[in-house]
């Protein structure tokens, strides 16, 4: 009889003993939220690193407004038989189809006169990376400049010196490290020979004015460079001149591009000043992004 008294005075005591033991494991388990917990929890949420900005753009202005009227006109002069009517829907332009207006959008513009005709575009593209974990918007849009700038067959990586921004330094290259449009070139400064007058490209009347070439242009956006192309020559066609420049600003790269056609055969347009004026609309659409 006293045997089982004890027996039934230990078994209590033990299932009690059991139930404080369990209440102390888990209130280890509960402490591991305050570093004390397995490694795996503690690195679940730094497994995954930050990602890149966006880019600096979030949308697109109108291209068909980005250039004013005055400049303009001066890239097209448009005939005299134009109405009013006529020249406000020349300058006005005719906007690219775009299916998306945040990405990528455009515009065009045609003046004809009897003795030429011209032709200007202007295209914004916004590039967007679609992974920022990997790549942000600046890193994609330099990806698809560069793929352009190959494309072009000009030199990458390393831009060329602009004689515009250190004046007297002689171009090892006479094509890549010709001047900027604007600044003085020795064909254009240096004085005819005797009993010979100046031509209006600077050149004497009997050599072609200064081909200043495709090359990579400085202080023009983030990075720049510009394409000169001359048509074919015919015996009834004249030679067509295309400037374009493409130049990236954060994430988004921009395309002017700049056409003259002359009526008569044998005539040139000269490269300085066909590169001076899309360059200068370039340089201001620059500044129409920095606003």
């Amino acid at each position: 009889m006293q045997r089982k008294a004890v027996r039934r005075g230990v078994l209590p005591g033990i299932a009690m003993l059991t139930a404080l033991m369990a209440g102390v494991t888990g209130l280890t388990g509960c402490t591991s939220g305050n570093g004390v917990g397995s490694d795996s929890d503690s690195k679940a949420g730094d497994s995954s690193p930050a990602p890149a900005p966006a880019g600096k753009y979030r949308s697109l202005p109108s291209p068909c407004k980005a250039a004013d009227v005055k400049r303009l006109r001066a890239m097209l002069p448009a005939g005299d038989s134009l109405t009013d009517e006529q020249r406000v829907r020349l300058y006005a332009g005719t906007a690219d189809t775009s299916y998306d207006g945040d990405r990528h959008v455009g515009c065009r513009w045609t003046a004809q006169t009897p003795e030429e005709t011209r032709l200007l575009s202007v295209g914004f593209e916004r590039v967007v990376s679609y992974d920022r974990t990997l790549m942000s918007d600046d890193d994609k849009a330099r990806q698809v400049y560069v793929r352009r700038l190959t494309d072009a067959h000009l030199p990458f990586p390393g831009p060329i010196p602009n004689p515009a921004t250190s004046p007297g330094t002689p171009a090892a290259n006479p094509t890549a490290g010709a001047p900027a449009p604007g600044a003085a070139t020795p064909a254009a400064t240096a004085p005819p020979p005797a009993g010979q007058s100046p031509s209006p490209a600077g050149g004497s009347p009997s050599a072609p004015p200064p081909e200043l070439g495709s090359r990579v242009l400085e202080g023009l956006g983030t990075e720049a460079y510009i394409e000169d192309k001359l048509g074919a020559a015919g015996a009834s066609a004249a030679q067509a001149r295309t400037v374009r420049i493409v130049f990236r600003t954060s994430n988004v790269i921009v395309t002017v591009e700049y056409s003259v056609q002359p009526s008569l055969p044998g005539t040139v347009p000269p490269s300085p000043e066909t590169q001076d004026k899309a360059r200068q609309l370039a340089q201001a659409l620059v500044e129409r992004f920095n606003e």
